[in-house]
């Protein structure tokens, strides 16, 4: 993989142009690859981003969400943009897998594909050019580096803002994780130079739910919650009859593991969702307690040092029994 840098030069040739990201993107897949949309279309250049899957409805006022195609629901007409693609970019994953079931079209695909990303252990092998830098708070912030760096900051214009920020934003919990170091300030600084208006941006996001959601909040935090005081570990479990009970899409359960780094001591927050083709988990952390290394090791996944993500194709009783068990090994990292 060669440095991102050796990229620019395509910059201001039209092309075929593909952005991607992980399946379910979040405020930063969506932000990142979108703000990159509105970046490259002002150069000509014949732009398609592709989602592996749907995404949360929290997500669809963003400038050119309308756009964007859902390759499970429509894979004919993604698949025919893909394979005339001359670039894809790949945002905001490490691996191709992330992708669910775009992973082999994007092998396939001739394309140069380029990685912007900010999780540990990227595929370098599967890139032509890219970036993985783990110290940054988003691929958003990479993004708008990336637009910086090649010197055409002036085409950072309100749409190519408001995706960024959203991103950022989402992906440092309102600029409340370690990761928010003074560029990323200084990248809001900007934004808000140029005009944007971020208090409808955090009600797009934190204030736009049905009522369903909150009583199924409320639900899991009486009813679905453990807390494993031995080991400053609090730990949530969703069924899949919850699911259907309270109606629940995607997003829904989005930001629900946060609740249980809110208990004073805790230090490790687990949940998992039982999924119709898996059990999905979520681990936060506070401090010195790598949930990156904890969840590559036990639950075939991985992202950060304080927030990755796993899964199991055990039942959920089983899975849930298994973290139980593990979690004893590791008594004194928690203390």
């Amino acid at each position: 993989m060669e440095a991102i840098a050796q990229f620019f030069p395509q910059i201001t040739t039209p092309k075929h142009i593909v952005i991607t990201c992980h399946q379910k993107p979040d405020g930063d897949a969506m932000g990142s690859t979108l703000g990159l949309y509105h970046f490259l279309i002002q150069f000509g250049h014949n732009v398609t981003v592709i989602s592996p899957t749907n995404w949360a409805d929290f997500l669809n006022w963003m400038p050119g969400v309308d756009a964007v195609l859902d390759y499970e629901a429509g894979k004919h007409r993604a698949q025919a943009i893909l394979d005339k693609a001359d670039i894809v970019f790949c945002l905001d994953f490490n691996v191709l897998y992330r992708t669910k079931h775009l992973e082999q079209p994007i092998i396939a695909s001739k394309a140069i594909k380029v990685l912007i990303d900010h999780h540990q252990e990227p595929q370098e092998s599967q890139f032509d050019f890219g970036i993985s830098d783990t110290s940054k708070s988003s691929t958003c912030e990479m993004v708008y580096d990336f637009i910086m760096q090649s010197g055409y900051q002036d085409k950072i214009n309100i749409a190519v803002a408001t995706c960024l920020y959203t991103g950022v934003m989402t992906d440092t919990g309102s600029f409340r994780f370690p990761s928010t170091k003074a560029s990323v300030h200084r990248m809001v600084a900007h934004f808000k130079e140029l005009g944007l208006e971020h208090t409808s941006i955090h009600n797009n996001i934190y204030d736009n739910f049905l009522e369903n959601r909150l009583r199924f909040t409320g639900h899991a935090l009486l009813n679905r919650l453990e807390v494993l005081y031995e080991y400053n570990t609090a730990l949530m479990y969703i069924t899949k009859q919850d699911l259907l009970k309270f109606h629940i899409k995607t997003g829904d359960s989005e930001g629900l593991v946060s609740y249980l780094l809110t208990i004073q001591g805790i230090k490790f927050g687990a949940i998992c969702i039982d999924r119709d083709e898996e059990r999905k988990w979520s681990f936060r952390s506070k401090g010195n307690f790598d949930v990156n290394t904890f969840a590559r090791k036990h639950f075939e996944g991985g992202g950060h040092f304080n927030a990755a993500g796993g899964r199991s194709s055990d039942s959920l009783e089983q899975t849930i029994k298994k973290f139980k068990e593990v979690i004893t090994a590791y008594e004194e990292d928690l203390q």
